[in-house]
């Protein structure tokens, strides 16, 4: 299976601290891909320099073919690399469904002046828009917090239109930055689902960070070990989980392969 996303030997350091060092990573079209390791690992920095907010020191990052070591976030996201983030990234004030249109702007082609010459291709644009929209608030079953402000649900549904945001942009990898931090076991069952789903229904390409052990092995094809930026690990579930230096620098001591 070829690599839809080819990350090759890539650093970055901030001042004199060494984020990432020489991470080489391929994640194949279609795969569900967890990036797990300690606090300070390297993870977001990695997930930062895929979709352009930090640009590597050295090495280099391909998506489909395309070097896009060098692009900023927008182009990026116009070649179909969407993102959450760890803390949550929404505009509180405003409705479900605004923040969910918001994330179709990369695919909207009328502009501001072409809205008012041609008002009527602009309002069609608009309708099936607003019909990819209603498809998500369907499928992430949040159909009556349309009309809510985001700020004013709680924190597992915001984390879900966060989601539900990312997939406005109709992805072709989604990078998800802990989607299940801070939530409840129910809430975390109910994004893991939504998130499997992604990746088996529609064949999205997903590379998620997350702390939850049981929900990495439960729900990925595979696992990428960072720890003080370099990658120490990779390989299937249940490969990377009896791993002894993954034991040792993420899972603790236990020999059993649980975590501390």
């Amino acid at each position: 299976m070829s690599a839809q996303l080819e990350i090759r030997e890539v650093s970055k350091a901030f001042g004199g601290v060494q984020a990432v060092t020489r991470v080489s990573l391929d994640v194949p079209r279609g795969e569900m891909l967890s990036v797990i390791g300690p606090n300070g690992a390297g993870k977001t920095t990695l997930l930062n320099m895929v979709n352009g907010f930090y640009h590597p020191n050295s090495g280099r990052i391909v998506l489909d073919g395309v070097d896009i070591t060098e692009h900023h976030p927008s182009a990026i996201a116009t070649l179909g690399v969407a993102r959450t983030f760890q803390n949550i990234a929404l505009f509180r004030g405003m409705t479900v469904l605004d923040n969910l249109m918001l994330g179709r702007h990369v695919h909207m082609k009328a502009g501001v002046l072409s809205s008012f010459v041609y008002w009527g291709l602009a309002q069609k644009e608009e309708v099936a828009h607003r019909k990819r929209v209603e498809d998500l608030i369907d499928f992430l079953k949040i159909q009556d917090l349309r009309r809510r402000p985001t700020g004013s649900l709680p924190y597992g549904l915001q984390k879900r239109v966060e989601l539900g945001r990312a997939l406005a942009l109709d992805p072709k990898i989604l990078l998800l930055d802990e989607p299940m931090g801070g939530m409840n076991q129910e809430e975390k069952e109910d994004m893991a689902r939504f998130i499997l789903d992604v990746n088996e229904e529609w064949g999205t390409t997903i590379a998620l960070i997350e702390h939850d052990m049981g929900v990495v092995m439960d729900i990925s094809d595979r696992v990428a070990v960072l720890d003080m930026g370099q990658k120490i690990a990779e390989g299937k579930p249940d490969e990377v989980r009896s791993n002894p230096a993954v034991i040792r620098a993420y899972l603790g001591e236990k020999r059993d392969g649980s975590a501390r």
